[in-house]
């Protein structure tokens, strides 16, 4: 069982890893939670909790509470570096992924056999059997340590599809991406080819109990006006799932890849839910994967979040099974940690947020809606009519209709064409010899098993499905260029280096407000990095805020240095009393403060949190506040303080130019000295840019800062007053 508190031990998961086994295969769907009740609310829609998980950032409002939703959440990762990707795993599980992806390298789906014993490769991670087996190894135990299955995810494509699904099967992947349509149109493999080996991938993963989704998203992601292909879309799905399910696989595995056509500016809620809904009502016998189409996004944080955000409205209103998450790193081409960890929390915050909605609302019978829904369908039949009666799938693609941006029935002619005995591989597929017999099992096709047999492997005495430790296991062959050295060079050594994608890479970013045009912004950013000691400065975002007046640059870049943890000053915890023992002890000794806003700041929003009890401020521990508003003078305090015999000041200051916040704690400090009261009041700070030491040098007793709630000012007041008075006997 993994330590929670230690990070997970790469070197320890890469030990004896040509005997490992993984423990389970198949996939796993999320199961209904037993009575929906999690902490004070009831929810409609939503799974089994975890045992150990991470909660959205506003869940220690709501009792720490972590409900998880119904859908299978994704979440895609490619660090390009499997000892990466599996803390990143670990990472993204404590947030609610249980689908986690794994993107392979750029030119893998060009190669025409089964990778084994390669280094690093380039633009994603190599799927080699020491990768894959390392991964379901650290997912086997991540899955012990948040109580959930996680489904692992790759590729089958490419003329070494079939090689890779018997990999995939052999050792524990949960479901793969596979679609014959995406070789022939992306990929250019001979059309008979990739279908007959698609078949035999199909009837591997369906041994495996793997699920597979398909490709037909490629099409709106490709066409020069991807709202334009909706029809197309349907009819590729059709012929993926129709051929999935004939090849053997079960309806309940087989997941349309949907995702919405367009997005803002475009109307694209009139765009993209008539398309959903018509999916939901031709399709209702398969799963539906929701993914954020990429096409539209650009490198702004922002506004991939709002699509995210509208597109989860969609996969709501009409039941995803998997939903998955897009960062903006797919803009950006920096596929970093935390990214995959906010769109995780994107998915789960606005499923969870728009929990028993169905209840409440229902979409239209009659209008725009069902019209829309009727016509997307009226033209993928039509579509299909058509494609029978050219001759056939394989004719359409030699017409180009696929790909092509003209909204059916209508044609741009800019579809991809490829030809029956043109592409990659072409002429490679032959008949089988009547005698045929090969001696393994989820076989497709003809195989001559001698009767004597009651499975084909029983000849060998068991196949590498049947019998695992018959797999050969080969390591990596490359001497410098493998996941021991890549360990050794960032080994721990009791020092801190910042990172966003490998481990102690020293990526930064830095957040410019540049006042001039983008051009010279950006080269103004780029020496603004160089000038704060960073190397590799690139600009990964920039947006004009106004053509003359400035221009919003991100820039990143590696940090020269590393912080030894040994020298570090980490301030304790601060450790909470009892809730119950606080109520009773102010019952016993009566607790008064005088707070406000003080100087000319008109912020109360935080203080009032921090006091009242409607809040659970520190008003719900029995202690007296007397309030005096906002912009309050800071003499004004203090003298209301000595009237009422107060114990304690709690000075709230949000406003932060000019050092106006530590100015005015040393004014509080300077007046309490001055009067001789000292030390008969216990000085408390807060606000969001204030911290302890920052307090506590200006003359304060504590500071809090953002994220206090009254419970901590509370558990201070009374720990500080019982050490007070108990130096005086008055406890």
């Amino acid at each position: 069982m993994l330590d929670k508190n230690k990070k997970i031990d790469v070197e320890e998961i890469l030990k004896d890893l040509d005997k490992y086994e993984p423990k389970r295969r198949g996939w796993h769907w999320r199961e209904k939670h037993d009575t929906g009740n999690i902490g004070e609310f009831h929810y409609s829609e939503v799974s089994k909790d975890l045992v150990q998980s991470e909660g959205l950032p506003a869940s220690p409002s709501f009792g720490n509470i972590d409900p998880q939703p119904m859908p299978v959440i994704t979440s895609e990762i490619a660090s390009g570096r499997f000892e990466d990707d599996i803390r990143r795993m670990r990472m993204a599980a404590w947030h609610g992924a249980d689908h986690l992806m794994v993107i392979r390298t750029a030119g893998q789906s060009h190669f025409d056999g089964l990778i084994e014993g390669t280094p690093e490769g380039v633009g994603g991670v190599p799927i080699t059997r020491k990768q894959v087996r390392a991964t379901r190894k650290a997912l086997d135990m991540i899955e012990e340590e948040v109580g959930r299955p996680i489904n692992f995810h790759s590729y089958v494509s490419g003329v070494a599809g079939p090689d890779i699904a018997v990999m995939f099967a052999e050792e524990g992947v949960n479901g793969a991406h596979q679609d014959p349509q995406y070789n022939v149109l992306y990929r250019n493999i001979n059309m008979i080819r990739s279908f007959v080996d698609a078949a035999v991938a199909k009837r591997i993963m369906a041994a495996a109990d793997m699920a597979q989704i398909d490709g037909a998203h490629n099409a709106n992601a490709t066409a020069m006006k991807g709202y334009a292909v909706m029809p197309e879309l349907m009819v590729q799905h059709a012929i993926n799932c129709k051929f999935s399910e004939m090849v053997g696989m079960k309806k309940e595995n087989i997941c349309l890849s949907t995702v919405p056509p367009s997005a803002p500016p475009a109307p694209c809620m009139k765009l993209d839910l008539p398309y959903a809904v018509a999916l939901r009502e031709l399709f209702k016998e398969y799963k539906m994967r929701a993914q954020m189409n990429t096409k539209y996004m650009t490198s702004c944080t922002r506004e991939a979040t709002v699509t995210h955000v509208l597109n989860l409205l969609i996969s709501e209103l009409t039941s995803a099974d998997i939903q998955s998450t897009i960062t903006p790193d797919e803009g950006r081409n920096v596929p970093w940690h935390y990214n995959n960890i906010h769109a995780i929390n994107t998915a789960k915050q606005a499923l969870i947020g728009m929990d028993g909605l169905n209840e409440m609302v229902e979409l239209k019978k009659d209008g725009y809606l069902r019209n829309k829904v009727r016509e997307l369908k009226e033209r993928a039949i039509l579509f299909l009519e058509e494609i029978l009666e050219v001759g056939g799938y394989f004719k359409a693609v030699e017409y180009g209709f696929f790909v092509d941006s003209g909204e059916y029935p209508a044609r741009n002619g800019d579809g991809i064409a490829r030809f029956i005995d043109k592409g990659v591989a072409a002429g490679t597929v032959v008949e089988r010899e009547e005698d045929y017999f090969a001696p393994v099992c989820a076989h497709f096709g003809y195989n001559n098993v001698p009767r004597e047999y009651n499975k084909p492997c029983d000849a060998i005495d068991g196949c590498t499905l049947c019998v695992h430790s018959k797999i050969k296991y080969i390591d990596e062959l490359d001497e410098e260029d493998n996941v021991y050295k890549r360990l050794e060079r960032v080994k721990d050594d009791a020092t801190i280096t910042p990172e966003v994608e490998w481990k102690k890479d020293g990526y930064v970013t830095v957040t410019l407000m540049i006042p001039e045009e983008e051009n010279v912004a950006e080269a103004a950013a780029l020496e603004m990095g160089k000038r704060m000691n960073l190397t590799d400065v690139e600009v990964i975002h920039k947006q004009v805020m106004q053509a003359a007046e400035g221009t919003l640059v991100e820039i990143k870049g590696r940090v020269n240095f590393k912080i030894d943890k040994s020298n570090l000053v980490i301030p304790e915890k601060q450790k909470l009393l009892d809730e119950q023992f606080m109520k009773d002890w102010v019952a016993e000794h009566p607790v008064k403060v005088v707070c406000a806003t003080v100087g000319q700041d008109e912020h109360s929003v935080g203080l009032r949190e921090v006091i009242d009890i409607k809040h659970g401020g520190i008003e719900k521990y029995g202690i007296k506040y007397i309030y005096l508003g906002t912009s309050c003078p800071v003499e004004k305090l203090v003298d209301a303080a000595i009237e009422s015999k107060a114990d304690a000041i709690i000075a709230s200051t949000i406003i932060t130019h000019n050092d106006v916040h530590t100015k005015n704690m040393d004014k509080l400090n300077n007046i309490c000295i001055e009067k001789g009261v000292r030390d008969k009041f216990i000085l408390i700070s807060g606000g969001t840019q204030v911290t302890d030491e920052i307090a506590k040098a200006h003359g304060m007793d504590a500071g809090f800062g953002r994220g206090t709630h009254g419970i901590h000012v509370a558990s201070f007041l009374i720990e500080t007053l019982i050490k007070k008075r108990g130096n005086t006997n008055e406890s």
